[in-house]
Parts: C-alpha cells; sequence; structure tokens
C-alpha cells in the first residue's frame, strides 16, 4: 500500500463546490444525484478546442518515404476489396478531434456510443472496426417548464447553443433541429465524469428556480459477466423546485434512427412504439444498416411512475417533407409538454426514403411542487446480436446468451436497465469506495484510474458468447471436422521433437493458400466453465484497428486481471492457441518490401487480427514480427503473473505447453551463446520506428525476466527438467546483460556502438515491472533497480517541462531529448503509467505519483492538451498526438495492482523461488523428455478442459 499522503498540498483535486454552489449540492445530497467529491469536471460552456495531430520531421519523413508509398499502396489495394488497412495514416476523419469526449455509454463488447462532457452523442462503434466520429446533434435531451398560472415559461435543450455540432447558419424558417430551443448558455451547468457514471448539474438554468442532476449510469461492474456485456445506459434526471409555485416540468429524449456518419439517410429505417411492464414503455428504432452489415435496433425509453406520466412521438423529420417535423414536435411539446396518448397505437411507421432522417421522441411530465423534488428516469439501448466480420465470420455477442437475438431484445433491455440501476450503482459505489476514500491517494489519480477505464467500453471492444470457433461460428462444420482428424501429433511429441504436423485447406477458399500447423482450433471443451464468459476482443486503438494486440495488451491487461480476470485468462488461452499454430501465406512487410510467412509457429502473433480475428493474425504488416524479441518474453510474463495472481492450476495446465514453445522459440537469438538474445539491428519490438542494435536494456530485460517466470511456472506444474533448464540460461544470462549494459547508474539503450545506444531509455526495466507484479525475486539489486528509475525520473521525467508531460522515451545523458526517431522523442502515456508503477514496486511513491501525474496534467487538466477520454498513445513536447483512444493507458492500473498487489503475490517474496530449482549435471545440453507435460496432465486430472489434446 502506499504510504502516508501523496502530495496531500496538490492542487489537483477540484472539490464540486469550486463548479456548484453548496446549497445546490446540499439540495442533491440524497440518492446519488449529488457528483462525488473524487470526480473530473468541466463547464459546459468550455470550449472544445481542436486537437493537433502528430507530424514527423523532415529528417524522418526522408527516411520513411519508402515505407510510405508502400503502406499507400497497400491502404488503397485493401480499399479496392472493400476493406480499411488497419493502419492508414493517409485517409483523414471529416471530423476533426476535438476536446469534447465524456464517459461513454452501455457495458462492454456489444458495440458503444460516446457521449460528450456537453450532451452530444458522438464516435458510434456500433460495426466491428467502423468508427463514426461526428455526432449526430438531434439525439438531445431538452426540457419545458412552466410554472402555476403560466406566467414563467422555459424551453431549452440541455446542451449548450454555441455548438460547432450546429454549424454557424441557423434559419429562421427551418423545420430542423436549428428550429428548437438553443439558448443554454453552459455558464451555470457543469459535467462530473467518474467513469462508468456521470453527472450534469443545471444550477439555475434555464430555470433560475429549477435545479437539475442528470446522471447517466452503465453497467460496467467489475466480476460481474452477464450485466457488464449489456448494451444499456440508464439517465436519471432529479428535480429541486426552489421556487414558491408548482412547476410543471417536461423532459423530451429524441433520437434519430441512425449508427452515425450517413446512416441515417439510407432509407428503409423504421420505428414502433412499445409498452412494457413495469410502466416503461418507448420507441423501438429498427435501423437496416448498409453494406450487409447486421441490423441494429435502438430503444429509448421512460420510466412512468404515479407522479412520471410518459408518452411519445414514434416518428418525426428533420425535412419539410416530414408528416411531423422537427419544429412541428417542438412547438407541440411547448404547448402542451406532451404527446398523444393514441400514438402508442400508431404501430410500425412506414419505412424512411433514402435521404430522410427519421427520429423518434419520449417525453415524460411531471408537477415538482415548491421546495420539492421529483426523479425521472430514462433508458437508451441497443441491440445488435451479430457481429460480422469483413471476410464474413459471423458470432452472437455476448448479451444475446441473456436476451436472444430477437430485434425487439432492444425493448427487454431498456426495461432491465431502468429496473435494474439502483443495483447497478450500488455495486459501482462498493467497488470505487476503497479507492476513492483513500486519503494516501492523490485526488487527480483516483478519478484518473477510474476514467481511463472508458477504452474497455469505446475500444471498439467485442465480447462474443461463444466459449470457441465453433462450427456454426465459421459456418463450415466440414472445415472444423476435417482440422479435427489432421492432428496427428501429441502436444507431447511436438514439444519434445519440435516437429510440425501440415495441414492443407482446401474448403475455405480463405484458406486456399494456408499452412495451417498446431493443435485443434475448434476444441469447444477449452472455454467450458461453469459459467463460461465467452471470448474478448478490443482495439488497440481507433485508428490501429488490431484485436488484442499484444505488445500493447502487455501494458493495458493489468485492467482486465483486476477487474476482469476470467475475460483475461481467455485472452492468454487464445494467444497460447497461436503460438501452436502456423499460417504459411505469404504478407509482404511494408517496412523493407519483403515476403514472408503470416505466421510462425512457436512465435507469439502480434494480434488477433482485423478483419477475420482467430483465424487470420498478424494484420500488422509494418514488419515480421515473428522476428520481434518481445512478444514471446511478454506471453511467458503475462501468463505467469495472471497463474500466479489467480492460483488457477487449469490455466497453468492449458498454455504450459504454449510456454514452452514460445520459449525455446527465442533460442536463435542467442547467437553468441551467452543466454542473452539480441536484436537485429531494425525496430524488432514495440518500439517499431527505434532501431536496436546488439543486446537492448528492454527486450534483455524482458528476457531475463521471462526466464525467472518460465522457470518457476515449470517447476509449479512439475516440469523440472526445463525449471532447470531456464535457471541456467538465466544465470548465464543476467551477469552478461550488465556487464553489456550496466554503466553504473543506468542500463544503456542497447550495446551497439550508435548515436544513440547510451541513451537512457524510460522503459528500460519492463521486465523487473513483471518479476515484481508477479511476485519473482528481483533481477537486480536494489541499488541498481533505484539507481535506474532515479535517472529515469531526474532525465526523462523532469527535464520534460518540469515533470508536467510524462516520461519522454528516450534521452541522452546530456540532458537533451534522443530525437534518433519518431518515438524515441514522444511521451508514451501507457509507458510513464508503466514506470510509475515499477516505481512504486521499488518503494518510489514519491517519483511514481509525479511521474503519472505529468499524463493528467497534459492530457485531463483544465490547462492540459484536453485528451481526456481519448488518451492517446503518444504526445510531444508541443501537445501534438499520435493515435487517439489507445489502449496502452490502460496501464494506470498498473499502478493500482502495485499498490493493492494480491496477498499471493504479496507472500510470494518471503521466499525466493528460484533457490528451490536444483541443478543436476549436465552432459551435452539438455534432453527434452516428455514426463513433464505428463506430470502435469497428472496433477490437473487430464488435459480434457484444454486446447492440448491428451492421451492420458
Amino acid at each position: 500500500m502506499v504510504s502516508g499522503n501523496i502530495f496531500h498540498c496538490r492542487k489537483n483535486s477540484w472539490p464540486p463546490q469550486e463548479y456548484i454552489s453548496k446549497s445546490t449540492l446540499q439540495l442533491f445530497d440524497y440518492d446519488s444525484s449529488a457528483p462525488p467529491e473524487q470526480a473530473w469536471r468541466r463547464r459546459l460552456n468550455s470550449h472544445a478546442n481542436l486537437l493537433k495531430e502528430f507530424r514527423v520531421t523532415f529528417t524522418e519523413a526522408i527516411k520513411m518515404v519508402r515505407l510510405g508509398i508502400r503502406i499507400w499502396s497497400y491502404v488503397r489495394e485493401e480499399a479496392s476489396h472493400g476493406r480499411k488497412a488497419p493502419i492508414d495514416p493517409f485517409t483523414r476523419e471529416s471530423c476533426k478531434p476535438s476536446a469534447s469526449q465524456g464517459v461513454p455509454l452501455g457495458g462492454m463488447g456489444s458495440g458503444s456510443i460516446s457521449r460528450g462532457f456537453r450532451g452530444e452523442f458522438r464516435q458510434w462503434q456500433i460495426i466491428p472496426s467502423l468508427c463514426e466520429a461526428s455526432p449526430v446533434m438531434s439525439n438531445q435531451f431538452s426540457i419545458f417548464i412552466s410554472r402555476e398560472g403560466g406566467k414563467k415559461k422555459f424551453a431549452s435543450v440541455l446542451a449548450p447553443g454555441q455548438h460547432e455540432g450546429l454549424g454557424s447558419s441557423r434559419k429562421p424558417d427551418d423545420q430542423g433541429i436549428s428550429s428548437w430551443g438553443w439558448n443554454l448558455s453552459g455558464q451555470h451547468s457543469t459535467y462530473h465524469a467518474l467513469f462508468p457514471r456521470a453527472w450534469t448539474v443545471y444550477d439555475g438554468e434555464p430555470d433560475p428556480e429549477l435545479k437539475i442532476s442528470c446522471r447517466q449510469i452503465s453497467p460496467f461492474i467489475p466480476h460481474n459477466y452477464r450485466e457488464s456485456s449489456l448494451p444499456a445506459a440508464v439517465f436519471v434526471y432529479t428535480l429541486v423546485n426552489t421556487g414558491k409555485e408548482r412547476a410543471k416540468v417536461s423532459l423530451l429524449f429524441t433520437w434519430a434512427n441512425s449508427i452515425g456518419g450517413s446512416s441515417h439517410s439510407s432509407g428503409d429505417h423504421v420505428n414502433e412504439p412499445f409498452k412494457a411492464e413495469d410502466g416503461v414503455s418507448g420507441v423501438l428504432l429498427y435501423h437496416k444498416t448498409a453494406k450487409g452489415n447486421p441490423p441494429v435496433t435502438f430503444a429509448i425509453a421512460a420510466c412512468e411512475t404515479q407522479n412520471v406520466n410518459v408518452s411519445v412521438l414514434p416518428s418525426f423529420g428533420l425535412s419539410e417533407e416530414s408528416s411531423m417535423t422537427a419544429k412541428h414536435m417542438w412547438s407541440k411539446m411547448v404547448k402542451d409538454g406532451q404527446f398523444d396518448q393514441e400514438n402508442f397505437n400508431s404501430g410500425p411507421s412506414m419505412p424512411s426514403s433514402p435521404g430522410e432522417t427519421l427520429c423518434a421522441a419520449v417525453a415524460a411530465s411531471t408537477w415538482v411542487e415548491p421546495h420539492g423534488k421529483c426523479t425521472v428516469a430514462f433508458s437508451l439501448a441497443w441491440s445488435s446480436p451479430k457481429v460480422k466480420f469483413v471476410k464474413g465470420s459471423t458470432f452472437n455477442r455476448r448479451y444475446t446468451k441473456f436476451y436472444g437475438t430477437s430485434e425487439k431484445a432492444a425493448a427487454d433491455l431498456a426495461h432491465d436497465a431502468l429496473t435494474h440501476y439502483n443495483r447497478w450503482e450500488e455495486e459501482i459505489e462498493k467497488w470505487q469506495n476503497p479507492v476513492l476514500k483513500d486519503e494516501a491517494l492523490p485526488e487527480w489519480y483516483k478519478f484518473t484510474l477510474f476514467n481511463e477505464l472508458y477504452f474497455l467500453v469505446a475500444g471498439g471492444t467485442i465480447w462474443i458468447d461463444s466459449p470457441v470457433l465453433s462450427s456454426n461460428m465459421r459456418n463450415d462444420q466440414d472445415r472444423v471436422r476435417e482440422l479435427e482428424s489432421a492432428v496427428v501429433k501429441e502436444t507431447e511429441d511436438k514439444m519434445s521433437d519440435r516437429k510440425r504436423t501440415v495441414v492443407e485447406s482446401t474448403t475455405d477458399s480463405t484458406y486456399d493458400s494456408a499452412v495451417i500447423t498446431g493443435h485443434d482450433r475448434a476444441d469447444e471443451k477449452l472455454y467450458e466453465d461453469d459459467d463460461d464468459v465467452g471470448r474478448f476482443l478490443y482495439l488497440e486503438g481507433v485508428e490501429y484497428i488490431m484485436w488484442c494486440t499484444y505488445d500493447v495488451h502487455f501494458y493495458a491487461s493489468f485492467a482486465l486481471l483486476e477487474l476482469f480476470p476470467r475475460i483475461e485468462l481467455n485472452i492468454q488461452r487464445d494467444f497460447a492457441r497461436a503460438v501452436l499454430c502456423e499460417d504459411g501465406r505469404k504478407v509482404k512487410f511494408l517496412a523493407e518490401g519483403n515476403w514472408g510467412i503470416r505466421k510462425v509457429y512457436g512465435a507469439v502473433p502480434h494480434d488477433l487480427g482485423t478483419h477475420d480475428p482467430w483465424h487470420e493474425m498478424n494484420a500488422y504488416n509494418i514488419h515480421d514480427t515473428s522476428k520481434w524479441k518481445d512478444l514471446n518474453p511478454k506471453f511467458v510474463l503475462q501468463v505467469y503473473r495472471d497463474f500466479a495472481t489467480t492460483g488457477d492450476l487449469q490455466f497453468g495446465v492449458d498454455v504450459w505447453p504454449a510456454v514452452r514453445a514460445a520459449m525455446e522459440y527465442m533460442e536463435q537469438f542467442d547467437r553468441d551463446g551467452d543466454g542473452l538474445i539480441e536484436n537485429d539491428g531494425f525496430p524488432d519490438q514495440t518500439y517499431d520506428t527505434w532501431t536496436v542494435h546488439g543486446v537492448s536494456t528492454y527486450c534483455g530485460c524482458l528476457w531475463l525476466a521471462a526466464l525467472q517466470a518460465a522457470a518457476v511456472m515449470a517447476l509449479e506444474l512439475g516440469d523440472r527438467e526445463f525449471a532447470e533448464t531456464c535457471k541456467r540460461k538465466f544465470l548465464k544470462a543476467k551477469p552478461a546483460f550488465e556487464e553489456k549494459l550496466w554503466n553504473g547508474t543506468y542500463f544503456n539503450y542497447d550495446s551497439g556502438s550508435s548515436g544513440n545506444s547510451k541513451s537512457i531509455q524510460a522503459d528500460q526495466l519492463a521486465g523487473q515491472w513483471y518479476t515484481a507484479s508477479s511476485g519473482l525475486p528481483s533481477l537486480f539489486e536494489d541499488s541498481k533497480i533505484k539507481s535506474a528509475l532515479r535517472k529515469v525520473y531526474d532525465f526523462n521525467v523532469m527535464k520534460v517541462k518540469g515533470g508536467r508531460m510524462g516520461a519522454v522515451n528516450g534521452m541522452h545523458p546530456n540532458g537533451k531529448v534522443d530525437e534518433t526517431c519518431m518515438q524515441s522523442r514522444e511521451v508514451w502515456t501507457g509507458v510513464t503509467y508503466g514506470l510509475a508503477a515499477t516505481m512504486i514496486h521499488a518503494g518510489m511513491e514519491e517519483e511514481a505519483f509525479t511521474t503519472a501525474e505529468g499524463i493528467f496534467l497534459a492530457g485531463w487538466s483544465e490547462d492540459g492538451y484536453g485528451y481526456w477520454f481519448q488518451t492517446p498513445e503518444a504526445w510531444t513536447m508541443d501537445g501534438h498526438y499520435r493515435s487517439l483512444m489507445y489502449m496502452r493507458p490502460l496501464a494506470i492500473w498498473g499502478m493500482q495492482y502495485a499498490i493493492n498487489r494480491p496477498k499471493a503475490i504479496l507472500e510470494a517474496p518471503k521466499i525466493n523461488i528460484m533457490d528451490r530449482i536444483h541443478l543436476s549435471p549436465v552432459i551435452g545440453g539438455y534432453s527434452h523428455n516428455e514426463t513433464g507435460v505428463r506430470k502435469i496432465a497428472t496433477k490437473a486430472g487430464c488435459f480434457s478442459n484444454s486446447v492440448f489434446n491428451c492421451a492420458c
């Protein structure tokens, strides 16, 4: 645990009373309607400044010209096949990125919609890999207020009137949304975010005598694998009348039949009113997607109570041709505050025509007594039960396990959200309170920790209900049986003989040229459990469209391990399966223009694919990642950390053969026999523009840690011979590493003789981070660890704008930023959080929080660059970002893991488990045997629940 009160004098806590009057806060002090003290805040009239994208220098551009030409050609080739390249630096979004994001809606893996801090719904990610950033401005909450006697009336959209999404020109005779009352200034209205909830407080706007709190709630509930998959959100309005007269208040929720972009104009969309149980009623909006994508159904609803009356308008349009225009709808609400009850009997609307926008509205009306309070609740749900990838694979989303695949499931989701949200909030508060009430933690850290989790919803996540790639998912039962029957070697034989069984595909055109080896790709028992949690994908970033990018997952995975550990274990199983497979299709690598095979046996893939995940891995094709030096060690380290943290023996059994294969694969990179792996003079690791020569501090440290982790895991699973092998290599490699890289103060960037070989790399102790996180003995003496971290802190952190930017990746020992390449001069947000976690493990708490605070200051603070809820991969000294909404910043949960390590990890250092590995005499090197794997099988019962076949 963190000792003492870190930075107790720092300002970076924003008490709500600085944004809302104390009297207003007291009025909302019930039913969770007041925002918590620990929340990220903005005034609604804050300007959403445009963000500045990174630029390469002239020198970098010259170096990258050939790569740029090859990428441009590849992007065009993919587009000709109707596909989007996973990395496309040439296509720009029509909506320029701005500092406007807020907490996204819904649970994980069922499509997402973000909501800006000023109330606009944006960043639509319903279709896999497709992100429509522009807001749909007709999706709004509005309010209509009239006092008894009719003397005072107010009608306003609950979003600032000066909004760039509305455009600059408004015609007085417009029949669309510009005819609505966009008269909220936002000066006295504030937004408060603590993911997965957000509060918007209108302190006397638009009615000076009415205080309004709207809290947004989504079902992101750690360890709850059912409700955390639901595509639904609730908006609970608390109304407090401070006047002397009764107030009739009508709240209006409008929604367009759209999934963002121009999808509203494609035609054939239909709206239909519905009434459910418990007073829940609303409108279903059936959206027919383009390009053969599965349909989407939205539901907007409100809950009728004794004091609240609900009415609907199933359809209205934005043009003069509409039978009911947006202007007429607004006029109706201004006059009556509600719609006609007969609308519930109208049935489905006529399908919309191409070019027409079809919208719906739900109104909830109530009387609020003088000095009285009232609550009105709305819900939004969407149902897109099928996930279809570009190359044809189709899956059912996780929530369909509980709600089915009917297009009307959206109504049930909207109903359950309105009837269950109180319980959701109780569970969310129970989860968050220990952190929020920990006085030893800085205030900025508390809300940044939770708010960075936005990515698990808005990061293009997909969660399917099927445990494996079963035959019905592939629509090709014969092929799956063919793969099953074609496996002719047992796992033990593969691991000892290192042979490959080659299976040629002849039935699936996707694999006509494929060479696929390894074990059964459709073993339905792999993921079975008392309550199977399905399979999970999330993007590297909304600009880098690759699923579960593994070198980045290394940093981000702490969040899943902490909050949804069974998802984390299943991701590791996916990669374990991948290690033991080979895909022989030829791929052109764009950095050098050379060709190689897509997936090599024994190599950990860079990612699980883009257009056909799980089947077509390694969508990344800049470099040949089978030659990368960090992926395999990262796999071993993550697997051991997860194994040690969860204590799941079956998981260890499932993945062990892949761990051993991954370690043996790396032997080829130890070319001088010193036990260390060498880099190959190109960017062969996660820093994929930063060249490495010889032994590198980053990959070498990861390798040392992986040797230790593999040795200990082998011992714990009964493979004693391999444990001895790894220990021997470790004992040989460690002194070689220190001799080649330790310079008395820190570890040099690499052992080469280039101009940056002596650079100070922020990430030089990544392997030690995982060693400490896994309860393993430290790789180096404490004095060396602290010396290296102190050097990074003094140079990479504090020499960059006084520590207000995070840690720059590379710094020369003369105090100048290493500008060898684009990435050496960047601050990587996730790496900075990982560095801070390493410092916490080393007992350098103050340095850790100062380091991480730089990310908060540059990205999240009011004086920062505006990266909230879209934290990028990187930024430069002048505030230019690269790759918004990126996976790696989830590494802040590595800090929390370091603060609150599991009991098993805390107790592990008491015994140096490496000392339990006794080395036996070796004659002629080491020999492989098959007893180790069989011992594991006996220990766990059998391999019946494993991806690996067993002959017990």
